[in-house]
């Protein structure tokens, strides 16, 4: 996914990309208002997923430039800023902003923000990650009916092993940290659920009968593979 990282320090920048390239994000770079305005305009390159704005920008405000970005479309915008007053939170999610991260911010916590938005509902109703079926080689995994079939055959998932499999087929190849898996799939905090999460997957492998389609990411988390066709 093509993520837009609009921030005019240089050191500060090239640290997140280098985070979010590991997520598996596209990202570009632009240092001032009207760079990321640019590069928000319609062109034959996939469009961004999202953009993250830092409102303490050269040539304006970063408040300014959400409203615009925000007149243009319904590109995701999360604020990342060191403004913490509730004020200035408020204002900013007034302005279209889908989320606001205040500066120091913990990378996995700003990941799993960055998921949270690209899952919230459309202006059309439906959530962005379940407008379509997702194919992967023989795997099909048909979300508005939460049923997975292999090679055309059905598989019969728990709840939670559908979420879990849904999740980690949404974007393929990137690594899922373990915090993040169980604050999506189970709505909890790591303490305790970690041996769950681990059972749920290997049941997953046996279900499946695919076992190197999750890999663990030794000290990270898991990530789905996608079988060829």
């Amino acid at each position: 996914m093509r993520l837009l990282l609009v921030e005019d320090d240089d050191h500060v920048a090239a640290a997140l990309s280098a985070v979010l390239a590991r997520h598996g994000f596209d990202v570009e770079h632009a240092r001032n208002g009207e760079e990321a305005l640019q590069a928000l305009l319609p062109a034959e390159t996939p469009p961004f997923g999202v953009v993250l704005l830092d409102l303490g920008l050269p040539d304006q405000d970063g408040y300014e430039v959400c409203g615009k970005i925000r007149k243009r479309g319904s590109t995701p915008v999360i604020m990342v800023t060191a403004r913490s007053d509730v004020r200035s939170r408020i204002h900013g999610l007034n302005l279209g902003a889908d989320d606001y991260v205040v500066k120091p911010y913990d990378t996995g916590e700003l990941i799993a923000r960055i998921h949270a938005v690209i899952r919230r509902p459309t202006p059309g109703g439906a959530p962005a990650s379940e407008d379509s079926d997702l194919r992967l080689g023989p795997v099909h995994i048909e979300l508005p009916t939460r049923q997975v079939t292999v090679d055309g055959s059905v598989v019969q998932l728990t709840r939670k092993e559908f979420d879990l499999l849904a999740l980690l087929a949404q974007r393929p190849g990137v690594v899922f940290r373990r915090e993040q898996i169980i604050s999506e799939v189970w709505r909890t905090s790591w303490e305790g659920t970690g041996r769950t999460l681990e059972v749920h997957v290997a049941s997953l492998r046996s279900k499946l009968h695919m076992p190197a389609l999750i890999e663990t990411v030794r000290g990270v988390g898991y990530r789905l593979v996608a079988p060829a066709a």
